[in-house]
């Protein structure tokens, strides 16, 4: 169980799900391990948050468990989307953690929200990788089916044919050195779906990773992406960590999650803390 996720499923404002799928991977696989790896290391944190004045404890988070992975990734991602959505009709927030980047696609389906926002070393707008077209390297180029548009923050490689996607109006790549001023002002297009792949950050700060690339983002980047976004998000997951390092990016995973649940609960409510 994530620590601090205690509300029974019936009453949760959050549920959390764990995607170990791990078949895609490329370069160092093992995403298989992420979501235990991920509630592991957050052992240590502490229950208060000094941002919102909040005990996690108390925002209503509950851990559904892990929805088991097979092969088949089309088949998977469809259950995966059946119980994201199921979570979604309860009135609760899913909250999804990876397993290989793939597993956004079920997310972003079952809450078909107007803009995908993905912080992420890759574009991962490929049509095919090493003939999958689906795959790891396909989840924005396909998430695009359901959102309006596309924002990849952080991202600093792609193939030709993928930077000429992101090119068209309606994929917007922000690089690492403009992260922070477009944190200070995002411009969405209605409500959002945030996806966190760890290799956004420098290897430096989460080496755990299937495929690094260095002049990423440093975890306080991330962080203010993170609280300044989740107020109007509908989705979120932290995907790609995997068990290759000594938890480095577990931890910075774990804390991203709590970061955004923190956040989105203090933005659910008004000056008097009254739910909106």
């Amino acid at each position: 169980m994530f620590p601090g996720a205690l509300a029974e499923r019936e009453a949760a404002a959050y549920v959390l799900v764990g995607a170990p799928l791990d078949v895609s991977t490329t370069f160092q696989p093992g995403t298989r391990f992420g979501p235990d790896r991920v509630r592991t290391f957050s052992r240590t944190f502490d229950d208060f948050d000094h941002h919102t004045a909040a005990h996690f404890t108390d925002l209503g988070v509950h851990d559904a468990g892990d929805i088991h992975a097979w092969d088949d990734a089309e088949a998977y991602l469809t259950f995966l989307e059946g119980t994201l959505s199921d979570v979604r009709d309860d009135g609760a927030l899913p909250l999804l953690l990876g397993g290989e980047h793939t597993v956004s696609l079920a997310g972003v389906r079952a809450c078909d929200p107007a803009t995908v926002v993905v912080l992420d070393a890759h574009l991962d707008l490929r049509a095919e990788y090493d003939g999958n077209p689906l795959s790891h390297a396909t989840v924005t180029r396909h998430a695009l089916d359901v959102a309006d548009e596309a924002v990849v923050l952080g991202a600093r490689t792609g193939s030709e044919a993928e930077w000429e996607r992101a090119s068209e109006a309606d994929v917007t790549v922000v690089p690492p050195e403009d992260v922070d001023e477009w944190a200070a002002a995002p411009d969405l297009a209605g409500p959002c779906y945030l996806s966190v792949d760890i290799d956004a950050a420098d290897p430096a700060y989460a080496p755990g990773t299937g495929t690094m690339e260095p002049f990423g983002l440093a975890p306080r980047e991330m962080h203010r992406v993170v609280r300044a976004l989740a107020p109007d998000c509908v989705g979120f997951d932290v995907v790609e960590v995997n068990d290759r390092d000594d938890g480095q990016a577990a931890t910075l995973a774990g804390k991203l999650l709590r970061a955004f649940v923190f956040a989105h609960a203090h933005g659910d409510e008004d000056e008097d803390g009254n739910d909106r």
